[in-house]
């Protein structure tokens, strides 16, 4: 089924109808203004929609749309009925809801995010009794706090407590919406004839009225100020805004993706116009896939309630505050909860930043300290780094040094490349097999790959290992060291983005290869330099010098575990988390070392501390909101809702069977999707998937690299999405590389639906 999608069309003027609580009149308030609706545009049709009815039978206001358990189902006839309402030509459509903001739907959530998707502007219908500012504040909040734009607030005057005069006071003050009040209407009449009769009337005087003209005025302009906006905003920010990563000679305003709103894994965006269409009657949102994450940060949905309370609330308790010397309890819960998730002895301090970036400048500063000490080097030594060919730990100098030359830095004026990077095998799925690919300059050293049934292979190191299938790794690993250090280098650290290498490519690196460099720099401490007596009783101190390993990208569940460490079954001495550490909802970045690497700071002078920091160090916000995602990602793992990827059916020779106690290895993207992936090989070189990535490597006649055009015919088919075009998928590639990232929320139904149009555009 197609995901949910907006209600916004240029002649059809869609409000939704929420109330402060139920028996406010949200329908006596809707009936007038479908009547005066009716009268003032005469020629345009009036129509009254109410999804989900409550109370007895005979009482029912609508029953065009039967109650169904299912939310999708729901929202989907909605939209139906929209949209064949707005084929019918220009008018109105007031959507009325059922009881209060957070009255459940059919399946029990609340009907303020049931609706959130559909992006429908709220008419709020405030309390007027006796306890209703409470309420109709409240209500405001809920809806606020979920995306929702309310343009006006309506309440009966009543005489009795007046909450019109203080709503209209603080509505107007606060927030600039309005507060129109109306009279309430006459006591029912236990003749129902007679009763009809009065309320007849009554909706004909209050429809008349010129306070029911200006409601209906307001909500016209802001209709009409929405679409102008929107349908302007891509030749404006094309004139203002200075894009990341965009050359903007070969940028056009028709490129610009305008984004109205996003919810769960999807943006809602502008539908670009087509030539020879009639606009008018045509959606003028869609959904749109977040094929990348948003930049890989994205794990929980966008506009998670959850989070945005936890956000809230913590707005709300501190703000911001100081942190150096003070502590507050979401930074303290969350550096607990991430010590014990990682299940890593060796670190024991977390230190806070604000992106992976910085996050991993500040890993830099604590490896290149600890091993300066140890071995005796002055702070004006030039020690280098070794890394990955293509790994990228960020934009800051800084962590740009820890990179190889690239297009990502070859032009940046104090680029000085600071370190050796490693060629490295890789993994990817051709014609069925999963092949440890061997870069032609290292088949001498180690051979010219292999062959494995499934992926869960590839990742079985014990078996490996016993196999001494790293024998030839460490011997050209160490060949490699020995050579440099015989040159005259001088290395601080390891640093590696463990299993994938993000932005140099989308890579699935060998984790045999990653482990083996791991263990040879830390039983190599004689070429490192003359090192002082180690206390040997202490496992978790760091050894040659210290392992960093960057899961901004790659961790907490983004390959489908807590940490990515756990497939190289090797524990850094220093980890960096960011991205997912929030879900996708504010920037924050954590940087965890061992006890060893933090006592290489202590001193009697202040100038040896770890002097780095900025304004915002563990923000509270981005703090409760990083314990929240964890809370619920490690509850979702608890209740096994990955399970369906998991299971033999979905995985195939993806996951295959493991002999091990440990968790095997899924994606949520199925073994049928990459298998028939990998056998069109006229276009694709390869393909894998891990937890919720899916990586498909074009063939590039252009060559390989950021600089490839070869992948830009499937995005922009992916863009184009499906045949009826009621929505796509916005994607992100690297060079010759497009890939697609799920959530950890996405579900089966969507990944079938994006797997199949992933199918037809490749067979174009």
């Amino acid at each position: 089924m197609a995901p949910a999608r907006p209600l916004l069309w240029r002649s059809l003027r869609v409000f939704q109808i929420y109330g402060a609580n139920t028996d406010v009149g949200k329908t006596v308030f809707t009936t007038i203004l479908c009547r005066a609706a009716d009268r003032i545009w005469k020629k345009e049709q009036t129509v009254f929609l109410k999804p989900v009815s409550t109370g007895p039978l005979d009482e029912a206001d609508d029953q065009s749309v039967k109650s169904v358990p299912l939310d999708k189902t729901l929202l989907s006839t909605i939209h139906k009925f929209a949209s064949q309402t707005a084929a019918h030509g220009p008018g109105w459509l007031f959507i009325e809801t059922a009881g209060g903001a957070h009255s459940p739907g059919p399946s029990g959530t609340t009907q303020a995010d049931l609706y959130a998707s559909l992006r429908c502007p709220v008419v709020l219908i405030a309390d007027s009794k006796l306890g209703g500012i409470s309420l109709t504040v409240s209500a405001f909040e809920s809806l606020k706090i979920r995306g929702y734009d309310v343009e006006a607030i309506l309440v009966f005057q009543d005489k009795d407590y007046d909450n019109e005069q203080y709503l209209g006071d603080y509505f107007t003050k606060y927030h600039g919406v309005p507060v129109v009040s109306l009279p309430k209407p006459p006591p029912p009449d236990q003749d129902k004839n007679t009763d009809a009769s009065m309320m007849s009337r009554y909706y004909e005087d209050v429809s008349e009225s010129i306070a029911a003209r200006n409601i209906l005025d307001q909500l016209d302009r802001k209709h009409q100020e929405r679409i102008k906006r929107l349908e302007s905003m891509p030749s404006d920010a094309y004139k203002r805004i200075w894009y990341p990563f965009t050359q903007h000679k070969l940028l056009s305003q028709d490129d610009i993706t305008v984004i109205d709103s996003a919810r769960g894994d999807f943006f809602q965006t502008l539908v670009p116009k087509r030539e020879g269409v009639v606009e008018n009657t045509q959606p003028v949102l869609q959904p749109s896939f977040d094929g990348s994450a948003s930049w890989w940060t994205q794990g929980l949905g966008h506009g998670n309630p959850l989070l945005t309370m936890a956000a809230a609330y913590a707005a709300g308790r501190y703000g911001h505050v100081m942190f150096a010397g003070a502590i507050h309890e979401p930074a303290l819960a969350l550096a607990e909860t991430l010590l014990r998730g990682m299940k890593n002895p060796r670190l024991s301090r977390v230190f806070y930043s604000d992106n992976g970036s910085t996050g991993v400048e500040v890993a830099v500063k604590m490896a290149l300290r600890a091993a300066r000490l140890r071995y005796g080097w002055t702070a004006n030594t030039d020690i280098g780094i070794i890394g990955l060919k293509g790994g990228y730990h960020g934009d800051t100098i800084g962590a740009m040094d820890c990179a190889e030359p690239s297009t990502y830095n070859e032009n940046i004026e104090w680029y000085n490349g600071r370190g050796v990077w490693y060629d490295y095998p890789s993994i990817k799925c051709i014609r069925g097999k999963w092949v440890v690919e061997v870069p032609d300059a290292l088949q001498a050293d180690l051979g010219n790959g292999q062959a494995f049934r499934t992926l869960t292979d590839v990742f079985d190191i014990e078996t490996r290992e016993s196999k001494d299938e790293h024998r030839a790794y460490e011997e050209y690993i160490e060949k490699m060291l020995s050579r440099h250090i015989s040159e005259g280098r001088k290395f601080g650290a390891l640093l590696i983005e463990p299993v994938v290498i993000g932005a140099g490519g989308m890579e699935l690196v060998d984790p045999l290869f990653q482990r083996a460099l791991a263990h040879v720099v830390r039983r190599s401490a004689e070429l490192f330099g003359s090192e002082h007596q180690l206390d040997t009783s202490d496992h978790t101190s760091w050894t040659g010098i210290p392992v960093i390993f960057d899961e901004v990208f790659t961790g907490l569940y983004r390959l489908g575990r807590f940490t990515a460490s756990s497939f190289l079954k090797t524990e850094a001495d220093i980890s960096v988390n960011a991205k997912l550490l929030t879900g996708g909802l504010v920037p924050l970045s954590t940087t965890l070392a061992s006890e060893s690497i933090f006592k290489a700071f202590e001193s009697d002078d202040k100038a040896d501390a770890l002097l780095h920091g900025h304004s915002y160090t563990a923000h509270p916000i981005g703090c409760q909101v990083a314990c929240e995602s964890l809370r619920q990602m490690q509850s979702m793992e608890r209740r096994g809702e990955w399970d369906w990827a998991k299971s033999d059916a979905w995985t195939g020779s993806l996951g295959g069977q493991s002999g091990t106690s440990e968790p095997r290895v899924w994606s949520i993207w199925s073994w049928d999707l990459l298998d028939w992936i990998s056998n069109q090989t006229q276009l694709v070189a390869g393909t894998w998937a891990l937890g919720g990535i899916l990586s498909i490597h074009m063939n590039a006649a252009d060559g390989l690299g950021y600089k490839s055009n070869a992948a830009l015919k499937l995005q922009s088919a992916l863009r184009e999405g499906d045949s009826e075009r009621t929505w796509n998928i916005h994607s992100r590639v690297l060079g010759n590389v497009l890939y697609i990232m799920g959530s950890q929320k996405t579900s089966k139904d969507d990944v079938t639906e994006i797997a199949s149009l992933v199918q037809r555009a490749l067979s174009r």
